[in-house]
C-alpha cells in the first residue's frame, strides 16, 4: 500500500479516537491522500488553497486553542516556502503543529525542479523546539503516528507519497529519538535516513559478501538524533558512512558529524547530494546522477575501510 493511503488509514483511526486532531491542505488533498479523511471529518479537514503560509498560521491558531494541527505539501512547500512563519509562530511561539513534507529530494522527479527539496532538514533541524523524522516506509509510518499526535511540540516529517517497498514487519516498535540497529558489523559504521535506508540495506549484504562488515544503523529521529547509538558505532568500526536523499550540508551527515567531533572524533564520509541544483528526471537516473546508488554507498564504504 502506498505511503500516503497508510497514512491516511492510520491518521483516520487517530481522529477517531481524538477530536482535536485537525488536517490542513494546500490544495493537495488528493495528491496527499488526505481528501479521503474530508469525507470522514469534515469539521476538522481544511484546504487553504495555494497559500502554504496561510496554512501554516492557520494551524499555529487552530494550535494556539488545543486542537493538533497536521499541515501538508510537498516538502519544499512546508518547509523553506514558508520558514519565517514556522520560525516565529510555530518555533519561536512554541506551538504544537504538525508539519509533513511530501517527497523530498529525489523522490520529487518529474514534478520538477522546483518541488525538488534538497535543504528541507537542514531548515528544520536549525529552529528550535522543532524535532525531524524521515520515514523509512508504511510500517514505520503507522507505528510513529501515535507518538506524534500525543508528542507535545512541533515535528517535521518527511515521506514519499507513492512507495510501496516495506523494510520492517509488523512487529516493528517506534521508539522516539532512537535508531534501529538493522545489522551488526566491526569494519564500517553506516547510518541512514528515510528511503536510502532500502538502499543501505543492499549495499550492507553485497559488502558482506566481500568480507567487510557493516554495522547498520536506521535513523528515524533526525533531531533529536541518537547520540549514544552512533557512539558506540563509531567506537567499535573507526568509521562513518552517512547516507541519506538530502543535501549533504545541514542533514543526516552533519548531525551524525556534529555529535562525533565532540564525543568520538572519527573518520567520515557521506553519500548526499553535494551542492548540486534541482532537476527532472527519472527516479533511478538522477540518483546515479546525485550519487545516491547503491554502487555509491559501496564504493564510499570500500574507501573507508581501505583508509584503515
Amino acid at each position: 500500500m502506498e505511503l500516503r493511503k497508510e497514512y491516511a488509514g492510520e491518521l483516520s483511526r487517530l481522529m477517531k479516537q481524538n477530536d482535536k486532531i485537525f488536517i490542513l491542505d494546500a490544495d493537495l488533498a488528493g495528491a496527499g491522500g488526505t481528501k479521503t479523511l474530508y469525507a470522514e471529518f469534515p469539521e476538522r479537514c481544511l484546504n487553504v488553497g495555494v497559500a502554504e503560509a496561510n496554512m501554516t498560521c492557520v494551524a499555529v491558531g487552530l494550535a494556539a486553542s488545543g486542537f493538533i494541527p497536521f499541515i501538508h505539501s510537498f516538502a519544499p512547500f512546508t518547509t523553506r516556502r514558508v520558514f519565517d512563519q514556522i520560525a516565529v509562530s510555530v518555533s519561536y511561539s512554541e506551538q504544537n503543529v504538525k508539519i509533513v513534507g511530501f517527497d523530498p529530494g529525489v523522490h520529487t522527479t518529474y514534478n520538477g525542479g522546483t518541488h525538488m527539496s534538497f535543504e528541507d532538514i537542514a531548515c528544520m533541524r536549525a529552529l528550535c523546539n522543532v524535532a525531524v523524522l524521515d520515514i523509512v516506509d508504511g510500517v514505520q509510518l503507522r507505528k510513529a503516528l501515535p507518538y506524534i499526535v500525543q508528542h507535545k511540540g512541533p515535528m517535521y516529517m518527511r515521506f514519499v507519497r507513492k512507495q510501496t517497498d516495506v523494510l520492517f514487519g509488523e512487529d516493528y516498535e517506534f521508539r522516539f529519538g532512537k535508531a534501529d540497529k538493522l545489522r551488526e558489523g566491526s569494519d564500517v559504521t553506516i547510518v541512514a535516513s528515510g528511503t536510502m535506508l532500502f538502499d543501505a540495506v543492499k549495499a550492507a549484504g553485497i559488502l558482506a559478501q566481500e568480507g567487510i562488515k557493516a554495522d547498520l544503523l536506521g535513523i528515524h529521529t533526525v533531531k533529536p538524533i541518537d547520540e549514544d547509538a552512533i557512539v558506540a558505532s563509531a567506537c567499535k568500526t573507526k568509521r562513518v558512512l552517512t547516507v541519506e536523499n538530502h543535501s549533504i550540508h545541514g542533514g543526516l551527515y552533519s548531525a551524525v558529524t556534529e555529535v562525533l567531533s565532540m564525543r568520538q572524533p572519527t573518520l567520515c564520509d557521506a553519500v548526499a547530494v553535494r551542492d548540486r541544483l534541482t532537476q527532472v528526471g527519472k527516479l533511478d537516473d538522477l540518483k546515479r546522477d546525485y550519487g545516491l546508488t547503491v554502487d555509491d554507498i559501496c564504493n564510499r564504504a570500500r574507501a573507508l575501510v581501505a583508509r584503515g
